[in-house]
């Protein structure tokens, strides 16, 4: 599948990834606000078996079928884990 990844322009290590030239629409309005702006930073073919740095391309693929995003967090700050 191709696909487009956008960045959060204010909000670091927050990504989301579309279908490929389906821009942002089926990204809910509110998560959208929340990440305060964003920025097409590059666009891929995604398949099962390609490795990414920090999600499961899998997954990936069944959040774009199923709700037509996919939303990356950044990492677990492990300073919190108790």
């Amino acid at each position: 599948m191709e696909c487009d990844v956008y960045k959060s322009i204010k909000k670091d290590n927050y990504y989301v990834y579309v279908p490929a030239g389906e821009g942002l629409e089926q990204v809910p309005s509110a998560l959208l606000a929340k990440l305060a702006g964003t920025e097409l930073v590059m666009s891929i073919t995604l398949t099962p078996e390609r490795k990414l740095a920090k999600e499961d391309a899998v997954l990936v693929l069944a959040n774009l079928e199923r709700q037509g995003y996919h939303l990356q967090l950044p990492p677990a700050d492990d300073r919190f884990n108790v």
